[in-house]
């Protein structure tokens, strides 16, 4: 991230992540994509100047069903149906962040990103910067990605390193409801652009939603299950299958500690070192590509900065360094749980 960017977070009322009224239950149940409508209506409600666009997130309230019932509450000028034209709706986002909205962008999926690449990377990441400070791009752009959900091409792609690799630009990705409920408010509350990656394959499990709890801080990692022996780090839908993998190693007496990302840039790498001078290994997954990717950031870094607790080489389980294939083969290309305990096993023989 460039030292220049604006880090200043504005006050309440403002789209702060506070705390709904008390309802009769605090913890709510419900799916990943539910939770973020409930983040998007609450920060919607505190602040006027929040307001959401996309293709057809209005009436149809989008292909996911994420922004159901919003248009009906806010209104048309709130949420607004744009054209099926991606440019043109971070192009607009960065004109209104301008006059002081806080804009919400929907990319309909991840692999339709890129005609807005220019505008996200060339203009939204450098706005500020190029500014000295002067112009604040409090802009969201929401980009359901990943796959498991058997698409076609262009629908289940994970194109986070390129963002990633773009300074002035957040990333974060939630892995649960509750951290979706929470995370998107934090996200319209920042001062700078975000890119908030939703793993679609989640956003029908249910989960707790903390309604009247607080938000972690937006840039933090978080274990998520503790052991000693091996260090699991992925982010979003990756999470599940780390645990999943977490469980299976139990079952054959490796102790595997798990670490969820939530922020892709910039990278808590606290609790990750932490975990790797108690464990001595690390695994990082992801379902991108390996090659010049967030997992080969996190490989190298960690590296540098706890070599002499390393008992192993850093191994990395990701997709495969090729084309997402036809909906078919998906279950060939991303990593699984097996995968995973393959490289516990790997790295325990060292």
């Amino acid at each position: 991230m460039s030292d220049t960017v604006t880090r200043a977070e504005p006050a309440a009322p403002t789209g702060s992540a506070t705390a709904p009224a008390p309802t009769e239950s605090a913890i709510a149940q419900m799916p990943l994509a539910k939770a973020v409508n409930a983040g998007l209506r609450q920060a919607m409600a505190n602040d006027p100047r929040v307001l959401l666009m996309g293709e057809d997130i209005g009436p149809l309230g989008g292909v996911f069903r994420v922004t159901e019932g919003l248009q009906a509450e806010f209104g048309p000028r709130r949420v607004l149906d744009t054209p099926l034209a991606e440019s043109g709706i971070v192009g607009t986002a960065i004109g209104l962040a301008m006059r002081g909205y806080r804009p919400v962008c929907e990319i309909q999926f991840d692999g339709f990103i890129f005609p807005g690449f220019d505008q996200i990377t060339s203009q939204l990441a450098k706005m500020t910067n190029r500014h000295e400070g002067q112009v604040q791009m409090p802009v969201v752009i929401r980009v359901p990605y990943g796959g498991h959900i058997g698409a076609v091409e262009h629908h289940q792609e994970s194109p986070e390193a390129y963002f990633a690799h773009t300074p002035g630009l957040r990333l974060v990705s939630p892995s649960t409801p509750n951290d979706a409920f929470w995370m998107i408010q934090e996200a319209i509350a920042s001062n700078d652009p975000v890119m908030f990656f939703e793993p679609k394959s989640r956003y029908w499990h249910k989960g707790p939603v903390d309604l009247s709890g607080s938000a972690a801080p937006l840039h933090s990692s978080r274990v998520v299950r503790t052991g000693t022996e091996v260090t699991l780090v992925g982010h979003g839908a990756m999470v599940t299958v780390m645990l999943q993998a977490a469980e299976l190693a139990a079952a054959e007496g490796t102790s595997v500690e798990v670490i969820d990302l939530r922020s892709l840039s910039p990278i808590d790498y606290g609790p990750i070192v932490a975990s790797v001078q108690k464990t001595g290994r690390l695994i990082v997954a992801s379902e991108a590509p390996g090659f010049v990717s967030v997992s080969s950031e996190i490989a190298a870094t960690v590296t540098e900065m706890a070599f002499y607790s390393l008992e192993a080489p850093v191994l990395r389980v990701t997709g495969f360094d090729a084309p997402f294939p036809a909906a078919k083969l998906e279950t060939v290309y991303l990593p699984d749980a097996d995968r995973i305990l393959e490289a516990v096993d790997r790295s325990m023989a060292y």
